[in-house]
Order: C-alpha cells, then structure tokens, then sequence
C-alpha cells in the first residue's frame, strides 16, 4: 500500500487480519479505501505459522504494511519445537515487527488453558530474544494474562482490541504496556469510557480487527482498515481530544512500538 504523495503519516490500523479469505476478492480494492480514508500504514497479524508467511508475503508486496508472526491462544494446541523454531526465524526478517498474536482465551477454550499460558509465556521469550513487542489476545483471563506479562520486565506489550476488566488495563498501564482499541468503542454496549481515559495518551493505539468487530455505523458488514477512522473519532470524544491529535498521537505511538517503518514506509 503506498501512501500519498506529499502527506506524513495519518493513520495506523494496529492490528487487521488482511490475509483473511474475507478479503481475497477485492484485498487491493480494500487498501485503496484504507488510502482514501487517511490510513497509511497496517500491521497485518500473523496468528499462525501459515498466517504469518501470508502476511509477510502480502508485506513484501506493500510498502505500507508490516506484519506480526506468532500462534493464537485458540491455536495453541499446536505449539511445539517446530513452530516456536518458525516464529524465532520469522522475527529475523522484514518486515516483521511483532509476535502475535499471542495470550490467553478461557472464554472459548479451544485449547486447553495449561497449553495456552505455556505458548503465551514462550512466545513472550521469542519477544523478549528479538527485541521486538508483542501483541496480546486476553479474554477472561485477566490475572494469569497480568501474571504472565509481569514475569516478562522486558518485552513491551499491545494489549489488542481490549475489553477486559479494569484491573488487568491498570495493570498494564503501570507495566508501560500499550493499548489498543478496536471498533467495539463504538458499540452501545461498550461501558469502558472512563478506563480509557485512565491511559496515558501516549499508551493508546487504534485498529480494526478487520474482518472483525466493524465500528458504527458499519456494524454488522465486514470490517476493513479504512473504518480505523472511525474508532479514532470515537477515541477523540472520550479523550477530549481532536480526530487530528489522535491520528497524531497513535501513529507517533504506533512508530514507537513496532520501529520506525511504521513511518518511513
């Protein structure tokens, strides 16, 4: 994706599956209006090792995009020797900025949770060996995710999509963690307002999720990079801020977690 001539950075998506099959009708399409929209930079997650080559694949192709390598806590049955081998070498190339994304999901349990939290705190060492963040899946799961992360002084965290509770988003605050916040901010449902405004500024990130989690007033469609706008509108008038700060405010963020490629491509 390349960004406009003559304009800096605007918008980050922090986190978008664009390698979803959602997306492989009209994936170029989809960056067009992510360029239209003020979005000049994606971080594509790579939540398996098949995702993760997709990614980096789809990376190559786009100067605007960047790409994560690691194994989902719904995925974590498949840990082992092999894949923690994969995303160890994956995190040697570019442009790979993160791992992830990892962590912990006791809502569905798709794998079992002793599994999950020892992928968790071993992807949290591959981090902590590259030098590079990790984002970071959290679903009812609250203390052992806040446990996990404190065993782990070293490695920066981006607490992806959250909707946890307010002890585990004060616990990573006080870790120096980064927060990342989705189309859900958007939603009736939503009742974290005042947590957020518990975040320093220079903590907070935007995403989509996308496919997933589409902001108002595109709920219920698939969700795509370009509908960050949205959330970053939403964000301002939690935080008091203008749609212009916060576009500044989480890029600058955004460049600072996952390395100044964010900006300069």
């Amino acid at each position: 994706m390349d960004p406009p001539s003559g304009r800096g950075a605007v918008l980050v998506d922090s986190h978008c599956h664009l390698t979803d099959v959602a997306f492989d009708g009209d994936r170029e399409a989809v960056l067009g209006r992510a360029r239209e929209a003020g979005v000049d930079h994606v971080v594509v997650i790579g939540e398996t090792p098949e995702a993760a080559e997709r990614a980096l694949a789809l990376s190559h192709h786009h100067p605007g995009l960047s790409s994560t390598a690691g194994l989902h806590p719904h995925e974590a049955r498949r840990w082992s020797p092999e894949v923690r081998r994969y995303i160890a070498e994956a995190l040697t190339r570019e442009p790979v900025v993160a791992v992830g994304e990892t962590g912990l999901d006791y809502h569905y349990d798709n794998s079992p949770r002793d599994v999950q939290r020892e992928a968790f705190d071993a992807q949290l060492d591959l981090a902590a060996a590259a030098g590079k963040p990790a984002v970071i899946h959290a679903r009812e799961a609250d203390a052992d995710v806040a446990a996990i992360l404190a065993g782990h002084p070293e490695v920066v965290a981006v607490m992806h999509s959250f909707s946890s509770g307010e002890d585990l988003l004060r616990a990573v605050v006080r870790m120096g963690h980064y927060v990342g916040l989705s189309g859900m901010i958007t939603f009736k449902s939503w009742r974290l307002d005042a947590a957020m405004r518990e975040v320093p500024l220079d903590r907070l990130l935007v995403e989509t999720d996308a496919p997933y989690l589409a902001p108002v007033p595109h709920r219920g469609k698939r969700n795509e990079p370009a509908h960050v706008a949205e959330t970053a509108r939403r964000l301002a008038t939690v935080v008091g801020k203008s749609v212009e700060e916060i576009s500044e405010i989480t890029t600058a963020n955004a460049a600072r977690v996952f390395g100044a490629r964010i900006l300069n491509a």
